[in-house]
């Protein structure tokens, strides 16, 4: 452990067994411990700055070590003495919790600034979030109420004391009041016609009153005069019905007559026309016959046309692949005698006569010789 990082030098390992075995042997390191712990806190840096929270934690950093090398110091004397452990631990207990203590002290500055900036930090958001939920679930408020809300949020007072978060307030104040605007806006437009539908059904109830109170007093006058006339209508029919039973005596028996007549004459009109629908029945039967045949010798004709595009069809497909598989052997043949050239030409080039060359090409290509092949 480098010592630069530590307050004090932990007791050197000729005089180490003495001091930790001693009751209280470590004081006077403590006390030096203790010194500059007290020149450290007599001018306490300024906690509003980095450097300053630097300088708490750093010093807190070097109590810490020192008080980690005198234990690991002691811990070694413990190892090697087994004799005296108990007093040992019991001193290492002791300036454990001492500076501890004092570890805890030195950076109690620090902890309580950090502890006051979360609360001020927790203030500000919980503000932000009770300035958002205004404008949550305004889907049922009515105009006043979000009237209400928007003065709410109005009077939230921008400034210096919301220090780092008074640009987001200023935004977020912004977005709340134009959502609760809106909001207000179509609400106060849902309202007005909600009491324009009103309106207008009350004053068509009134229109429906009065008309059924006209239509009740007209359905009495038309009542009554209908009372009379039927009345007067009455005696009439009575009158008429006694001359029209005479009358309907006479014509009874000239329908009759008549009835007869027209009887006989429907019977043979009947007849005519049974006649006619038989005929016409006999020649759509023989027009339909004839129909079915010529469908079926214009389908006999398709079936052979197909038949014959079919087999005309293959045909001219069974020519394609003969002259297709053609042409691929002319190709492959000429592809052969170009490479089994090109060989040969470069025998020759090894003053070997085109004769020679040309038989050596030519029984290599048949596999005359024996691990040599030509690449085709």
């Amino acid at each position: 452990m480098s010592a630069e990082k530590e307050l004090i030098v932990a007791p050197p390992q000729e005089t180490a067994l003495a001091v930790y075995s001693a009751e209280k042997g470590l004081e006077p390191w403590l006390q030096q411990i203790r010194v500059k712990i007290d020149e450290f806190l007599a001018v306490v840096p300024d906690l509003k700055t980095v450097k300053g929270r630097k300088e708490i934690a750093s010093m807190a950093y070097e109590v810490a070590r020192t008080k980690t090398a005198i234990e690991n110091k002691g811990k070694e004397l413990s190892a090697e003495q087994k004799k005296v452990p108990a007093r040992i631990d019991a001193e290492r207990k002791r300036v454990w919790d001492i500076l501890e203590s004092w570890q805890k002290e030195v950076r109690k500055p620090l902890d309580e600034w950090q502890a006051a900036e979360d609360a001020r930090i927790d203030r500000h958001n919980d503000r932000l979030n009770w300035l958002k939920t205004l404008a949550d679930n305004l889907g049922e408020l009515t105009s006043l109420h979000i009237k209400g809300l928007i003065a709410e949020a109005e009077g939230m007072q921008l400034g210096a004391h919301w220090e780092e978060f008074e640009a987001e307030a200023a935004n977020t104040k912004d977005k709340v009041l134009i959502t609760l605007r809106a909001a207000l806006l179509k609400r106060e437009q849902f309202e007005t016609e909600q009491a324009e539908l009103a309106r207008l059904r009350r004053e068509a109830d009134e229109r429906a009153e009065q008309d059924r109170i006209r239509l009740a007093q007209e359905a009495a006058v038309e009542a009554e005069r209908q009372r009379v006339a039927q009345e007067q209508q009455a005696e009439r029919d009575a009158a008429a019905k006694r001359e029209q039973d005479l009358k309907d005596q006479a014509a009874a028996q000239e329908r009759e007559a008549e009835n007869q007549r027209l009887q006989l004459k429907l019977q043979a009109e009947q007849a005519e026309r049974a006649a006619a629908q038989a005929e016409a029945d006999r020649q759509a039967a023989l027009r339909q016959a004839e129909a079915e045949r010529q469908a079926a010798a214009r389908r006999a004709e398709e079936a052979a046309e197909q038949a014959r595009q079919d087999e005309r069809r293959r045909a001219d497909a069974a020519a394609a692949e003969i002259v297709r598989q053609q042409q691929a052997r002319e190709r492959d043949q000429a592809h052969k005698i170009k490479i089994m050239g090109e060989a040969k030409e470069a025998l020759m080039s090894m003053n070997i006569t085109e004769e020679l060359a040309k038989a050596i090409v030519l029984k290599i290509a048949r596999r005359e010789v024996p691990n040599i092949t030509i690449n085709f």
